[in-house]
């Protein structure tokens, strides 16, 4: 501030002596809220860290979200809780990570009695920490119109507590949706299609996401894979069902449209479909590749791809390519009678085409292959020492 500036200042303020009182009280105000502020989060901060053992990236993270506990005894009340109920300190940590604001929930209405239903059920202490810990916003769901109803379904279907909380640690939404609208409507549905409740049961573990579309949806999907001609008695129905409904009816026809880019006819498409409907789950981009990868060999063509093809599903760089390679070797030197069919190559187990093609040819492949095992990590060494 130059001389004439403070001059003026002054001057003003001598005339308007209330100008300087409201300034001067302002100015407290903004620092002991400003000091006040800085204050609370560190207390935030040393609650978390010093009270409750928080790492201090843990803290430091809370502190920057919640710049304040409005009651430290209730929340030092709700952390000592969940501490009796078997949750650790990494479970404590994820959930205020998640979700602060559990510091300033009710004990009585919010914590307790959805911990209790899962006791009362007969889940473990580990398992319902690892349950509510992937999904703290589930303890602000209705217990009886949520968490009973929910709870009590997925028990009647998998038998027991230990079972749905192996279904629950993979996919929260089961306590988001209204099951009896959803998955028990869904799985009626599909079971009058011929499905039959072992299938139904492995897709909950395997897809848990795919029983919780609305049944309006579900039966669009089963009506598009009746179109592309998957018979409702067949095994791969359910998992043609599941691909369909993985996909935007967009996304769905933009895949069709790859496979005939890629040289597919339309005949050719429904046949793989029916034969295998994960293969369109898969990339455009691998789909590409592998066919790329399998035509440059020069042993196979496009019919030997859609006679196989689950070939779609294989890791390129961990199966295809380095099955190619050995066959390579081997075939310039006359050292195996017939190139194996594209069958042979996608469906082996690894250990099975190690024991005939690498092992009775180790000098000729197996630095190579023992290369590629120990690149993508696998143990097949151990049996190419042990030959």
């Amino acid at each position: 501030m130059n001389q004439r500036m403070c001059k003026s200042f002054f001057f003003f303020s001598f005339k308007n002596p209330s100008f300087l009182y409201k300034s001067h009280f302002s100015f407290l105000f903004f620092s002991t809220s400003q000091k006040r502020e800085t204050k609370n989060t560190l207390t935030v901060y040393d609650f978390l860290l010093q009270k409750h053992h928080f790492s201090p990236e843990a803290a430091s993270q809370v502190a920057s979200v919640l710049t304040r506990i409005k009651n430290p005894e209730k929340s030092n009340s709700i952390l000592l809780f969940l501490k009796e109920s078997g949750f650790t300190n990494n479970h404590l940590e994820k959930m205020v990570k998640t979700r602060p604001g559990l510091l300033s929930a009710s004990l009585e209405k919010t914590m307790k009695p959805k911990i209790k239903i899962f006791q009362d059920l007969g889940f473990s202490a580990n398992d319902i920490a690892e349950i509510i810990s992937n999904d703290p916003y589930c303890l602000y769901r209705s217990a009886d119109n949520r968490f009973i109803p929910t709870l009590s379904v997925l028990k009647s279907l998998l038998g027991s507590s230990a079972e749905v909380a192996k279904v629950l640690k993979i996919s929260g939404w089961y306590l988001k949706l209204d099951l009896k609208k959803t998955l028990v409507a869904n799985i009626e549905f599909l079971k009058s299609c011929g499905v039959d409740m072992e299938q139904i049961i492995k897709q909950i573990y395997n897809f848990p996401r795919f029983l919780l579309h609305s049944p309006t949806d579900m039966k669009k999907f089963v009506k598009k894979v009746d179109e592309m001609g998957t018979c409702r008695s067949s095994r791969l129905f359910i998992h043609a069902v599941r691909v369909v409904s993985s996909m935007t009816d967009e996304n769905w026809e933009l895949k069709l449209k790859h496979f005939s880019e890629l040289g597919f006819s339309k005949d050719d498409i429904l046949k793989m479909f029916k034969k295998s409907p994960p293969a369109f789950a898969v990339s455009r981009r691998k789909l590409k590749e592998v066919k790329e990868v399998l035509l440059a060999t020069g042993r196979y063509n496009l019919s030997c791809i859609v006679n196989n093809p689950t070939s779609f599903i294989c890791s390129v760089e961990n199966k295809i390519k380095p099955r190619m390679q050995v066959l390579g070797i081997l075939d310039s030197k006359n050292l195996i009678k017939k190139w194996p069919g594209l069958a042979t190559i996608t469906r082996m187990p690894e250990r099975k085409f190690l024991e005939k093609f690498v092992q009775p040819h180790l000098n000729e492949v197996g630095e190579l292959y023992m290369a590629n095992s120990a690149l993508k990590g696998r143990r097949d060494t151990k049996l190419l020492s042990s030959a």
